[in-house]
């Protein structure tokens, strides 16, 4: 009656003391039953190592590491290729594992790869300093021995992964690099030839204009302006030459004058003379417009002007006629009549040269102008080129630096001071078995017969409709209670049953019963 109205603490009570031999049976058995299954369940045993992750010997300052994947990424994928049928299968046939119940190598496969774990060890830093490889078997010397060979198919799994890294990272960049090699000499040539048709035309070389050096590729107004000046400059000086050779030449005409007058006789008219003083002034202010009074020939004609002055003043009014005078064979000039036709020549050889002068001028300021139109169309070709050139050479540059880091990496690798896998402990022989732990196989059995003596004891319980109490009575009539009567002497007594079937029967013992 009890599994029909609510319990309180006496009703729990009496309960355990109406059942503690069933909850204890059940108990007693299922440990027993739990204990006997760990010594039938056949063993295994669990042999663990340490392998320790060792960081390259060379500072990363000085040898940059080829192989920088995630360490957990590199082990899984190393412990998939591991775990593959083709490097299972032979640990399987040399130790004979799971050889037992006809099993086909597919199974011992999966059983093998079952067997093997890795665990790796976590750290505070992110990083992974090592990790844990396991191998159950039901031996525990094969556990042991296969372990070992786990251990050092990861261990040699990891230098051979990381050498041909290194070095097919190293090939490929050998590769690459030959093939910017070839671009490079191709902008070289490419680069070469431009300037060998555009020589003294690009950007950066001089031209050199008569005293001038002008710096080609950033032309100006200015530089066109200093050709100018020195052509004027020349022009210049070509006029006074010119005018100095009609005033040299004005000179030798009269002298030369002058000497015919003389070997002519004193005939000469004050006439000719009064002219010859005319030209001579008119000279002198032409001379006067162009030089200062100190000036070399305005001195001397100034002289030759006081000269014949002083000659028409001393000159008689009405001169004798004279007779022509023979000429001199050997009539030699005066000197002063020579060094003025040398001063002559002197300059007519200077006009030769300054005309010269102006037309090389003239020539290297149109060679100038022309290369000055030319300029931005060569520039703009130029800096195509030499970008090019500029970004193969970059690209050369930076694959030569990746080539010989990646050699030095490489190099490192092959003399085993990169990253290794370094076996800490050695794969121990383990001296119980892990599976079945005994102790939680007990512990399991006594929680499960505890539970299924409490369950069966629930169930009972709630079958029952013995009337024990006040609360049961009402619970079941909804009536008070008058009178409880817990024992009536003469009265017979129910029928015992037996021992063994009290533990699970329905009905109260008499001294619990109770009546209305």
């Amino acid at each position: 009656m009890l599994g029909h109205r609510e319990l309180t603490f006496e009703d729990y009570t009496g309960i355990l003391k109406r059942r503690f031999w069933l909850i204890l049976i059940c108990s007693i058995a299922l440990l027993g039953v739990g204990a006997g299954l760990s010594y039938v369940i056949s063993p295994r045993y669990m042999s663990q190592t340490l392998v320790i992750i060792e960081q390259q010997k060379v500072p990363e300052d000085y040898v940059k590491p080829v192989v920088e994947e995630n360490l957990g990424s590199r082990l899984a994928s190393m412990k998939e290729q591991i775990l593959s049928r083709s490097r299972i299968e032979p640990i399987i046939e040399r130790f004979n594992l799971y050889s037992g119940n006809q099993a086909t190598m597919d199974d011992r496969v999966a059983m093998t790869q079952k067997a093997i774990g890795v665990k790796p060890i976590p750290s505070a830093g992110g990083g992974m300093p090592g990790f844990y490889i396991t191998f159950t078997a039901q031996d525990a010397r094969t556990a042991q021995q296969v372990c070992g060979e786990i251990t050092s198919l990861f261990v040699s799994e990891n230098l051979s992964a990381r050498e041909q890294s290194a070095e097919g990272t190293t090939e490929f960049l050998k590769q690459q690099l030959a093939d910017a090699k070839r671009n490079l000499d191709d902008q070289d040539a490419k680069l070469a030839a431009f300037e060998q048709k555009n020589i003294g035309k690009l950007p950066g070389q001089t031209l050199h204009l008569g005293d001038m050096s002008v710096a080609l590729g950033n032309p100006s107004e200015g530089a066109l302006q200093s050709l100018t000046s020195q052509l004027d400059a020349v022009t210049q000086s070509l006029d006074r030459l010119q005018q100095n050779e009609v005033f040299i030449q004005a000179l030798v005409s009269q002298q030369t004058h002058d000497m015919d007058s003389a070997e002519s006789g004193a005939g000469a008219s004050t006439d000719e003379r009064r002219a010859q003083l005319k030209s001579l002034i008119a000279q002198k202010q032409e001379l006067q417009t162009l030089y200062t009074p100190d000036y070399p020939d305005v001195v001397a004609i100034s002289r030759k002007i006081a000269d014949l002055q002083a000659e028409i003043a001393h000159t008689p009014a009405t001169p004798a006629p004279a007779a022509p005078a023979a000429p001199n064979p050997n009539h030699q000039d005066p000197p002063h009549l020579m060094e003025l036709r040398f001063q002559l020549k002197s300059v007519q050889q200077a006009i030769v040269n300054a005309k010269q002068e102006q037309i090389r001028i003239q020539q290297q300021i149109r060679t100038y102008e022309a290369r000055i139109e030319a300029t931005p169309l060569i520039e703009q070709e130029y800096k195509q080129v030499t970008r090019d050139h500029e970004t193969a050479l970059e690209f050369y540059n930076t694959l030569l630096k990746k080539m010989n880091e990646s050699s030095m990496a490489t190099a490192l690798e092959h003399r085993q001071e990169g990253e290794q896998f370094r076996v800490m402990d050695a794969p121990n022989l383990p001296d119980a078995p892990s599976y079945p732990n005994r102790m939680v196989f007990a512990g399991g059995g006594l929680a499960a017969g505890l539970f299924l003596g409490l369950l069966i004891t629930a169930l009972l319980e709630y079958r029952d409709t013995s009337l024990r109490n006040e609360r049961d009575i009402w619970a079941f009539t909804k009536l008070p209670t008058l009178a409880i009567l817990s024992h009536i002497d003469g009265m017979p007594k129910p029928a015992q049953q037996k021992r063994g079937w009290k533990l699970f029967s329905r009905s109260p013992d008499p001294a619990e019963s109770a009546g209305l």
